[in-house]
């Protein structure tokens, strides 16, 4: 198989040895943690209304505000193309990508919990002072604290909840980050759709009230277990075997704890981290995990969809009202993706969703830019069905995403970082997702301007690169016990050449029954 070869968990060390229930406690700990999607989403959902909103542009951006109301019959893609505009989006997650430095170091010390808990004390900080803003300077700083908030948060919660899940459902537990990304963008852009009623001061709420899922992480994070693997590479042996006793059930953790001290035991050899994810045997999680994952996710074009949803429909012709319920039924839309990822990612596997998402995504952004080719631009509206016929082929590109590369942007990379570099890894990913976010989302009106239609026929070439990407370079992971995935690369077509000559990542034994590439 071109992608690299399956390895059956069964067959993997100890894995077959591994045994869990579903417990309240373990089900809480889940929920509570993934509340840091809520932070994430709220925020991709809010910014975007707000920045549609009259009054706010009246506030802070009047120029645009004119633009906008010069020509109230005429539409063109360059209405909103101004970069301080963009700025107050992409300032946020400039913020989160210097930010995830300290969030790993937080996360390796001090736990994956400590991370939370500062990430949601900054973005409550954030969502205060954006509230009270009177000037542009006051709207960077309350976003740059949203930005700390959302770089703590993305760090440690994918590593929290792929940490505590038992393997063979790690996928759909994992994928409760993204539910609740998905579940914030919602809340956020139904929020927008009443505070927009609200004059002179309904942004204020729309942005403020991003304290509610702040308080509720905090408040819910004092009372999170953290993680035995994180309690067993600080040195806490009792306390985490107590831990993963609690949180799987049963008494009978003997196996999976004796494979979490070998891994402790080989991360407490690695003094740096993030040089040793340079090394040659730490390539494929180097290549895959912490850049180009990270890195196409945001290059789908989606978030730039999230970002700017009420905006690009007004541009596209929609009025206010019809562009804030249009970018509602899109992250509806985006809620149900994230069910299905959910109940079926164990299942159909990474690989698969990756694929098939892929090819679906690509005719969407081709059929997209076709159809503004032809009827949009030079002051003409779009027709009332051709505006629907647009809506329902974002909302199959939603749906597509939002099964994939959304929830797997997040859950492939969390599981592929053995012990001694999981936390620098991580790091590495949020740093580079937030370095191509904060890109996108400030060049994204500009290049709508410029490019025209092209710019989602450019989209649709980079979902191409990807999708080889993934087909040639990512060996299935589901169901693989998160500190047994470093043997897959052993057996992988490419990567192999580079792990073998180290023995992998401190292998002990063969893999038995591991299919060839």
């Amino acid at each position: 198989m071109a992608g690299g070869a399956f390895t059956d968990a069964a067959s993997l060390k100890r894995a077959h040895l591994y045994e869990y229930r579903i417990t309240g406690y373990f089900l809480t700990a889940c929920f509570v943690a993934a509340l840091g999607g809520a932070l994430f989403g709220y925020d991709l959902g809010v910014s975007g209304g707000v920045t549609s909103m009259d009054d706010f542009l009246k506030d802070f951006f009047p120029n645009v505000y004119k633009r906008k109301h010069l020509h109230l019959t005429e539409t063109d893609y360059c209405k909103y193309d101004n970069q301080i505009l963009t700025l107050f989006t992409s300032s946020l997650y400039f913020a989160g990508l210097i930010s995830t430095f300290g969030a790993s170091y937080v996360t390796r010390k001090r736990g994956r919990r400590a991370s939370i808990l500062v990430g949601s004390v900054s973005f409550f900080l954030g969502g205060v002072i954006n509230a009270a803003s009177i000037n542009i300077s006051m709207l960077i700083i309350g976003r740059i604290f949203l930005g700390i908030g959302i770089g703590f948060g993305n760090q440690a919660v994918p590593l929290y909840l792929s940490e505590i899940a038992p393997a063979k459902i790690r996928g759909a537990v994992n994928q409760l980050f993204q539910l609740t990304t998905c579940l914030g963008i919602v809340i956020a852009n139904f929020i927008n759709y009443g505070t927009e009623k609200i004059h002179p001061w309904g942004w204020r709420l729309s942005l403020g009230l991003a304290t509610v899922p702040a308080s509720l992480m905090f408040i819910g994070g004092l009372f999170l277990p953290e993680t035995p693997n994180s309690l067993v590479e600080q040195g806490r042996m009792e306390e985490g075997r107590a831990v993963l006793e609690k949180i799987r059930g049963t008494k009978n953790v003997d196996a999976e704890f004796d494979d979490l001290v070998d891994a402790s035991n080989e991360a407490r050899a690695i003094k740096h981290p993030f040089k040793n994810l340079l090394k040659r045997k730490n390539r494929p999680q180097l290549v895959i995990g912490a850049l180009g994952i990270p890195a196409f996710q945001q290059l789908t074009g989606m978030n730039s969809i999230l970002f700017y949803a009420p905006v690009m429909f007004q541009s596209l012709g929609f009025g206010s009202d019809a562009a804030l319920y249009s970018s509602t039924i899109t992250s509806v839309a985006l809620v149900v993706a994230a069910l299905i990822s959910m109940f079926l990612v164990d299942k159909f596997g990474r690989r698969a969703f990756f694929l098939e998402a892929g090819a679906e995504m690509i005719c969407c952004l081709i059929a997209v830019a076709v159809t503004l080719a032809i009827l949009f631009g030079q002051g003409k509206e779009l027709p009332k069905l051709v505006g629907i016929f647009l809506v329902i082929v974002i909302c199959i590109f939603v749906l597509a995403y939002g099964r994939s590369w959304g929830p797997l942007g997040w859950l492939v990379p969390s599981e592929l970082f053995p012990l001694e570099t999981r936390s620098a890894g991580q790091s590495m990913v949020v740093c580079v997702n937030m370095l191509f976010t904060a890109l996108i989302a400030q060049c994204f009106l500009a290049a709508m301007c410029h490019l025209r239609y092209g710019i989602f026929l450019l989209f649709a070439g980079l979902i191409m690169i990807m999708s080889s990407f993934i087909f040639f370079l990512l060996p299935e992971t589901k169901q693989v016990p998160i500190e047994e995935v470093y043997l897959l690369w052993q057996n992988h077509w490419f990567w192999k050449r580079f792990v073998a000559e180290e023995g992998g990542n401190g292998v002990k034994g063969n893999v038995k029954g591991a299919g060839n590439a």
